[in-house]
């Protein structure tokens, strides 16, 4: 039986079904559900949060990475266009050993 024209192996034919772009596969999906449930079990009665908590004692490094992947990446500060303010503050205190109501 004689091939299609148009219809040749390597040749772009438009598109095909499967599942659409930037969805995730069920493998994924799955794995990522595994692991969330892992998570909130081995929390114990504080679930997820309180494994995060532990992690974030005993892996401090590996705690603050995960941190920073879920923060977000612009931070803007309170000033007119953005900008972080300056505060400075000078504290006044007695020299220790001095009285007080001289």
């Amino acid at each position: 039986m004689p091939d299609k024209p148009g219809n040749k192996i390597g040749e772009n034919n438009g598109p095909r079904p499967g599942r659409p772009k930037g969805s995730p596969n069920k493998t994924t999906a799955l794995l990522k559900d595994a692991i969330l449930q892992a998570a909130e079990k081995a929390g114990d009665k504080d679930g997820m949060v309180g494994y995060l908590k532990k992690q974030a004692d005993k892996n401090p490094t590996a705690f603050m990475g995960l941190l920073g992947k879920v923060l977000p990446m612009q931070v803007q500060g309170s000033g007119e266009n953005g900008e972080f303010e300056t505060v400075t503050r000078i504290e006044l205190v007695a020299p220790s050993g001095s009285n007080s109501s001289d």
